[in-house]
């Protein structure tokens, strides 16, 4: 029964986290420049031995969904899709392999490596949606301002939505 609660709280969570980023999130333009992308939590509270296809198709589908509301043409799908093909191997650089398969990372489990685990994972979304939206090397500093901004409004989102939510014992979920 375990693992059909855990299916079903998954599509509950993306569906989630699809309506936060489309209904609310995307009408936030912090100075025009950042707008925080939260929807790679998705990634992020999986467990760490979730088979890579259900990963990558899970992904896939959440960026098109994104992308069918924001009428951007693939970009989101484009860039969650390659994040999540190598969360698996950057998982593995901050987080221990004894009892891997069940771990779920988040702030009460790991705080330390979570947070570099966030950082990295928001930056390489970030760093790819942006330079695929913009296309071009031709306007550098703006591209790279908008990635350093809106990681720096994504970040503390994230570390203090799961701090609030996951509270508890250590392995508590």
């Amino acid at each position: 029964m375990k693992l059909k609660l855990s299916y079903i709280y998954e599509v509950a969570f993306f569906a989630a986290l699809i309506l936060f980023q489309v209904l609310l999130l995307n009408r936030i333009s912090l100075f025009g420049i950042a707008t925080p992308v939260f929807y790679v939590y998705f990634l992020l509270k999986l467990t760490a031995g979730r088979n890579l296809h259900y990963v990558i198709i899970s992904a896939f589908l959440m960026g098109l969904i994104i992308d069918i509301f924001l009428n951007t043409p693939g970009m989101n799908a484009t860039a969650i899709t390659v994040v999540a093909a190598f969360r698996k191997n950057i998982s593995s650089f901050f987080f221990e392999k004894i009892g891997y398969d069940d771990f779920v990372p988040g702030m009460n489990t790991a705080a330390g490596p979570f947070v570099r685990f966030t950082c990295l994972m928001v930056f390489l979304h970030l760093t790819l949606l942006f330079f695929i939206e913009s296309f071009t090397l031709f306007n550098l500093k703006n591209t790279l301002l908008r990635i350093a901004v809106s990681s720096a409004v994504t970040i503390p989102l994230i570390i203090a939505t799961d701090s609030l939510m996951f509270r508890g014992k250590s392995g508590e979920q």
